[in-house]
Formats: C-alpha cells, sequence, structure tokens
C-alpha cells in the first residue's frame, strides 16, 4: 500500500528555488519493533517505485533477506518521479496548472533531505541497514554523510561518490532525444513520449552488456538482412516504459543524477566520504559499464573500514535488479561478521565467483 506524507512548510532546493510544500510517496512493509532498531531503507532506482517488493521479489518479502517478519523496511518515491511523489505533473501552486517543464528538479542532496521529514514522522531514530543501487546508492551515500549516525549498516550498490561525465554523457544524449521530439515542448501529459522511448533505448545499452545481447539477441541464423532481435527489443524496451513513464519525470531525475557529488560544499569528495560512521560493504558488478568498478572501489578506499565485494553477471549495470543469490550471500555474510564486530577486510573480501 502507497502512502503519502506531506510536508506543509517550505523546502529549499540546492538551486535555491524555494517549494511551498512538498509531498512524498512511501511504501512500508513490516512493523517498527519497540527497540526501534529494525529499520531497513531502500533506495530505488532511476524509474522504480516505492515498493521494492515488486522490483526486488529475490530481496524483499517473507522468507528474503529483507523480511517484514523481522524488519520495517521502508522505500520512498523520489521527488520527480511519477509514483506519488511531487513531480512536474503536479500542480504549480503559483499557477493552478501543472508544472510540465518548470518544475526544479532535486538534487540527490534535496531527496535524503526531504526524506529526514519522513523520518521523523515516522518515528525512526535509527537505520539499522540502507541499500540502494544506481541512483539510490547515489541517495544512500548522501544521507549517510549528512546524518553519519544514522545508519548502523550501508550497502551501496553499483553506484559512485559524483555521477561521471561517462554518466553524465549518457544522460545528457537522452535527453536530447526527448528534446529533438517535435512535442516535447508542448504543455500536456504525454509530450516528448517518443523522444523518451529513444532515450530508454539508449539508457538500456549503458545499463546491459556486450554478453547480455549477444546471449539474449543474437540471430539465430546466418541469413538475416533486416528486423533484428536486438533493433526489436530497443524498440520494445522504449515502448514498454512509455506505458507507465513520463518525459518530464524522466528529464528532470536524469538531472538531478547528474548533479551527484558528495563533496560539494564539503571542501572534497574523499572527505565527504570520511564522514561516514556506518559500517559499509560497497558492491560492485564486473560487467558494470556505467558504473564501472573502479568507482566502487574509489568508495571502499576512501570509506573508514569498508568493505568491497564485487558480483558477476551477464547483465552488466542491470544486475544489481537481477542477482539476488549473490547479493543476498555476500551481504548475510558481511552482517554476520559485523554482528561479531569484526572489521571486514577488503582483500579478503574476494569476488564472489
Amino acid at each position: 500500500m502507497i502512502n503519502i506524507y506531506k510536508y506543509d512548510q517550505p523546502f529549499t532546493l540546492e538551486c535555491g528555488i524555494i517549494l511551498p510544500q512538498i509531498h512524498l510517496a512511501y511504501t512500508t512493509h513490516g512493523h517498527l519493533n519497540a527497540a526501534k532498531n529494525n529499520a531497513v531503507w531502500i533506495f530505488h532506482a532511476l524509474t522504480a517505485n516505492s515498493d521494492p517488493a515488486e522490483w526486488w521479489p529475490g530481496l524483499v518479502g517473507n522468507g528474503k533477506l529483507f523480511d517484514p517478519e523481522q524488519h520495517y523496511i521502508v522505500c520512498v518515491n523520489m521527488p520527480g518521479s511519477c509514483y506519488g511523489s511531487i513531480g512536474p505533473l503536479d500542480l504549480n501552486p503559483d499557477t493552478g496548472e501543472p508544472w510540465y517543464h518548470e518544475f526544479p528538479f532535486f538534487t540527490t542532496r534535496d531527496m535524503v533531505r526531504a526524506y529526514q521529514h519522513l523520518k521523523e514522522q515516522l518515528g525512526i531514530e535509527k537505520i539499522h541497514i540502507g541499500i540502494g543501487g544506481s541512483m539510490g546508492g547515489q541517495q544512500l551515500l548522501e544521507w549517510a554523510i549528512e546524518q553519519p549516525e544514522l545508519f548502523e549498516h550501508i550497502f551501496p550498490v553499483a553506484t559512485n561518490a559524483r555521477h561521471s561525465p561517462w554518466g553524465i554523457a549518457f544522460n545528457a544524449s537522452q535527453r536530447m532525444s526527448i528534446e529533438a521530439d517535435n512535442s516535447w515542448k508542448e504543455k500536456r501529459p504525454d509530450a516528448g513520449i517518443e523522444g523518451m522511448k529513444v532515450a530508454r533505448s539508449i539508457a538500456l545499452i549503458s545499463y546491459r552488456h556486450y554478453e547480455t545481447y549477444s546471449k539474449s539477441q543474437s540471430e539465430k541464423t546466418n541469413e538475416s538482412i533486416s528486423n533484428y532481435k536486438s533493433e526489436s527489443y530497443q524498440r520494445y524496451q522504449g515502448e514498454k516504459l512509455a506505458r507507465r513513464f513520463n518525459a518530464f519525470s524522466y528529464y528532470k531525475l536524469s538531472q538531478g543524477m547528474d548533479a551527484h557529488n558528495v563533496g560539494r560544499g564539503r571542501k572534497s569528495i574523499e572527505e565527504a566520504l570520511q564522514k561516514i560512521k556506518a559500517k559499509t560493504l560497497v558492491i560492485g558488478i564486473e560487467t558494470d559499464i556505467l558504473f564501472p568498478l573502479v568507482e566502487q572501489k574509489f568508495l571502499a578506499e576512501h570509506i573508514s573500514g569498508a568493505g568491497y565485494k564485487d558480483i558477476r553477471s551477464h547483465y552488466g549495470h542491470d544486475g544489481f535488479l537481477l542477482e539476488f543469490d549473490q547479493i543476498e550471500l555476500i551481504i548475510r555474510e558481511f552482517l554476520h561478521h559485523a554482528g561479531k564486530q569484526q572489521v571486514p577486510d577488503i582483500k579478503k573480501l574476494a569476488s564472489v565467483k
């Protein structure tokens, strides 16, 4: 069940714009125990919603790693998205019309500052586990730096401390695709939708890997000269997203991702990461071309006492959404050692093979 939290006070964004109020859609599973020490906060990626049981079914649910019988699981829909939190299709209180293009983007830092108000509303004083992949991991890092005492354990997955020029280039190309849609300048909910289909096709290439396409999209014969499987697959993925998302949210969220930099206003990225006090295991994916392993190794190097593991996957960056067994195994192992007050050794936490 999706819940709506309303924050009826002015909310100032990093860009300087002041919103008179904001609202957040969130989903919870389980209950906060009397000791208030069983909260698990899951951060979703770019186009997901606030229910991780839907998009992380191998990790969230009864008997799973994150179990509602044991944990109080919270996930918030990112501001700017289209799954219930404040976004571009909501009404601008100054005009009485939808925001559309005028909606200001939230940085990852803006997002977690909004979540802090919800956390207080929910009565959460300490978060036992924080976990997020991709843009979700970016939010997790921001919050663990902003409030170092809040998290007991954090698991940043396939993410980075600053969005890379490579990642920004992918996002910029996707926004250019939306801008090239003749309908993009129109003020209507489906404006730019054809451009967003192309944007999704571009994004998918960065989410996957050579092996992904070789295994699933290769032609069955040597005779094909048109209508290739990979071409139809790209079109299918664009159409699929268009049935559940809008170009305005896609555009604004990608801007928020590009602005991610934990070092902004904190002297340096390295010094910012050193503020994290949570027991940390950074997880990377061997075949991830969008958030390559060098970025996760950088995190592990500069977060005090952090462990590091990478997993094998034929799915590239999207492996963080699919490799449930590997992710569960290494997190359970880490929590077991952390429970014994052992500091994980980055050299001993070798890759899962």
